[in-house]
């Protein structure tokens, strides 16, 4: 299988996540595409993925899947222990109702990162507060519901636990901590997870020229 990758997508390192639980990393080829601008390796994503987003997966037989929960749900088929997608009953739905809070949360950081890069006068302030109570109140659920992210893993404790770590990584300042102590000690647990320390995210290296178009 063939991974299109970058260093600091969230939805990446989910899936990442998913390949170190599963045993499955060394089964993959990772190949780095850079998606901030055009280059040859966006070129090449967009080729096997029209909406020219990571992650993308080729599987051993060609087939393309994204995005992540795509990915995740493939993941899970590939292997004969316990899936982290639980296949019936309570479980399953809470697993997926937690990777779409977690997935929301998600969105909901990028769009402030997004809405962070454009200059202050052009910036919506209300588009922000938007953002931010979406995650806030993410956040207060999942303070009274941390009982129900104990147990085995399932995806949507990766959801989760990457939407925590992408907070620490790009918005620290946000302090989400604070009054959620039942959420911060389950991450803090989580966070030593060996899939966990395996894929801190990391700022993306300069674009070599080599891939610049034209070059």
């Amino acid at each position: 299988m063939e991974l299109r990758y970058s260093y600091g997508s969230p939805y990446v390192r989910k899936v990442r996540i998913a390949l170190h639980e599963l045993g499955l990393e060394n089964r993959v080829s990772f190949v780095f595409t850079w998606v901030q601008q055009p280059n040859k390796t966006l070129e090449a994503l967009r080729a096997v993925n029209p909406l020219g987003k990571i992650p993308t997966l080729v599987t051993d037989d060609g087939e393309v899947l994204y995005d992540s929960v795509v990915i995740l749900e493939y993941l899970d088929s590939l292997h004969d222990g316990p899936t982290l997608i639980p296949p019936s009953g309570n479980a399953r739905w809470r697993a997926l109702r937690l990777q779409a809070l977690g997935d929301g949360m998600l969105d909901s950081i990028v769009a402030l990162l997004f809405e962070e890069r454009r200059k202050a006068e052009h910036r919506w302030d209300a588009w922000v507060h938007h953002h931010e109570a979406n995650i806030a109140r993410s956040l207060d659920v999942l303070e009274r519901e941390a009982a129900l992210l104990g147990g085995a893993i399932t995806v949507g404790q990766i959801a989760v636990g990457t939407a925590l770590g992408f907070l620490d990584f790009r918005f620290a300042p946000m302090r989400w901590r604070d009054g959620r102590p039942a959420l911060a000690d389950w991450f803090a647990r989580f966070a030593e997870r060996p899939s966990m320390t395996a894929t801190m995210p990391a700022m993306p290296p300069p674009l070599p020229a080599e891939l610049a178009p034209g070059a």
